[in-house]
């Protein structure tokens, strides 16, 4: 399921201090879930501290990594009310003059345990993906002309850290993207804040219909059109900023996070292309239509005639993308395989349901995404997206005209 979900107790504080006990961490993340991992509460059995790796990005540029702390005092927070603005954390990784000295963190510490103890992973230390070795470095200068880098924001599935969606990020990055990742606060097992605050999953407690899917699509958009303004306005809050080409904007997403790209589209014009990722589609496209190019790539049981999910809010989303648009489905893949946790849950020992494996799902990923974002900011053609390939076999192209894969 693309909406995961729990029964699990309600957290009571949504922010923790650096340093609380352990002990009192589970009951404030009962109520999130790993990435729908089916086996997820079994004992990993093989990794080691240190062990966890993402694979290279293909491309020929070093990458460089930063973080953005980034305030919005125009709205409340969303979830928290009493919090009278919204606050979030953004990753940005960008091709670099040269590699630097230190590999940037994968996430911190205590976002690392949050995450294995609201999957319930024991057999590993919980600091365990906080040592994932990633091939971004800290703080190096970025290398490109101005305005000549199209950006790419990222969205991760609800739950989630921007930190599941590092891979693809490293990897558009490498062939000369600018990519920033953002932290839904309170929507996420955990978010760092520079002042050691960790914001908790507030949202993992409300009970969800489609409406509230709709509202967090909404709520989602809104965080996309701050940092673009915070990254393209007359004052962007980061010197790199202003390598973005303002007229080459794109959004990808995982899960909820994809549903988001297309309601960010109709928020934002400046959001010229979208991709959801095995995202169940929330906020319908209205009867006028979206006629900015657009990519559905999900599992392969995202597509049965006339039924699934999310089959079922992509047919319906199908009829009104009025320009470009690709149905891609994976087989063998799950949830998982289109972001890191596919990955890292291979390297942990837990069966996480894919018959793909999590670095060969992940090439596949990278691979049409980037095609997709190739195609569309940089006008390159891309035969990959016009017909299954060899090289990608697992890539099946749907006409829901005809409610056929092949």
């Amino acid at each position: 399921m693309s909406h995961a979900t729990s029964g699990m107790p309600a957290q009571r504080k949504p922010i923790l201090r650096g340093g609380l006990a352990a002990a009192g961490l589970l009951a404030l993340v009962a109520s999130a879930c790993f990435a729908s991992v089916p086996s997820a509460s079994a004992s990993a059995s093989t990794a080691l501290p240190g062990a966890l790796a993402l694979p290279e990005p293909t491309g020929s540029e070093p990458v460089g990594t930063t973080s953005l702390h980034l305030k919005d005092a125009s709205r409340p927070d969303p979830w928290v009310p009493a919090v009278k603005f919204r606050e979030l954390m953004v990753s940005l990784w960008y091709p670099a003059n040269a590699p630097g000295r230190q590999r940037a963190q994968y996430m911190t510490p205590m976002e690392s345990e949050l995450l294995l103890r609201s999957g319930k992973i024991t057999g590993v230390p919980f600091d365990a993906l906080s040592k994932t070795r990633t091939n971004a470095f800290t703080d190096t200068k970025p290398a490109g002309r101005k305005r000549g880098l199209p950006l790419v924001v990222l969205s991760p599935g609800h739950s989630k850290p921007r930190s599941e969606l590092t891979s693809l990020a490293e990897e558009l990055a490498s062939r000369g993207y600018m990519v920033a990742a953002i932290d839904h606060t309170y929507e996420s097992v955990g978010t760092s804040f520079p002042d050691g605050r960790v914001a908790t999953c507030v949202t993992c407690e409300i009970d969800k219909d489609p409406a509230w899917w709709g509202k967090l699509s909404k709520s989602r958009a809104a965080d996309v059109s701050f940092v673009l303004d915070e990254l393209t306005g007359s004052r962007p809050k980061w010197k790199g900023a202003r390598l973005i080409d303002s007229s080459r904007i794109a959004m990808a997403g995982h899960s909820a996070g994809g549903a988001s790209a297309i309601t960010a589209m109709l928020e934002d014009s400046r959001v010229r292309a979208g991709v959801d990722m095995d995202g169940t589609t929330d906020a319908p496209i209205p009867d006028s239509g979206l006629s900015r190019p657009f990519l559905f790539l999900g599992r392969q049981n995202t597509y049965s005639p006339g039924a699934g999910d999310p089959a079922a809010t992509w047919e319906r989303d199908w009829k009104n993308l009025t320009g470009w648009k690709r149905w891609l489905v994976v087989t063998g893949a799950e949830h998982v395989s289109f972001n890191d946790l596919g990955l890292l849950t291979d390297q942990l020992g837990i069966d996480n349901g894919a018959d793909v494996p999590g670095t060969r799902s992940m090439e596949i990923t990278r691979a049409y995404v980037r095609a997709f974002f190739d195609l569309h900011l940089r006008k390159k053609a891309q035969p990959l997206l016009d017909k299954p390939s060899a090289r990608y076999p697992e890539v099946k192209f749907c006409a829901p005209e005809t409610k056929t894969c092949e």
